[in-house]
């Protein structure tokens, strides 16, 4: 793992927080992603959509991958990278292992419910040849979390 990064990462996480801010505009909890692929390009992103969808596994990550899949047309984002502005959980970084994604950059720690909680030393949930890079924008990824759930307080 990872947390030296460059802009590049920065940008594509700005996007993934407009993301977290249209999920809180909807009355969800407010995480966004996205997924680039090789060239740069965003080939899917999404938000969480759980209340919308009576559904607790439209998280962002997935409506992004689920996205991304369809944009390709193949269920493999061999080369692609996610963004996400909260760690992802481990039903989310089951789905992230599956896809094959080879680069996973998050934003704020969730150390209540992140995979890292569950992962096991010497495993991970990601694809062998996936690297993570943490804490882009964490300080911006927190802080709308945390306002969120003030508000619903």
């Amino acid at each position: 793992m990872n947390s030296l990064y460059d802009f590049h990462d920065e940008y594509y996480m700005r996007l993934a927080l407009d993301e977290a801010r249209a999920a809180a505009d909807e009355g969800e909890i407010p995480i966004g992603a996205v997924v680039v692929d090789s060239a740069g390009n965003i080939i899917g992103r999404g938000h969480n959509r759980t209340e919308s969808l009576c559904d607790v596994t439209a998280h962002a990550e997935m409506q992004a991958i689920s996205a991304a899949a369809s944009t390709l047309g193949g269920k493999y984002l061999v080369g692609c990278t996610l963004y996400v502005t909260v760690e992802p959980c481990p039903m989310c970084a089951g789905a992230i292992g599956w896809s094959q994604l080879r680069r996973i950059v998050t934003g704020a720690p969730d150390a209540k419910r992140g995979y890292s909680v569950l992962q096991r030393p010497g495993k991970s949930f990601f694809h062998p040849k996936a690297t993570v890079t943490q804490g882009v924008l964490e300080d911006e990824c927190a802080s709308l979390m945390r306002a969120f759930f003030i508000r619903r307080r």
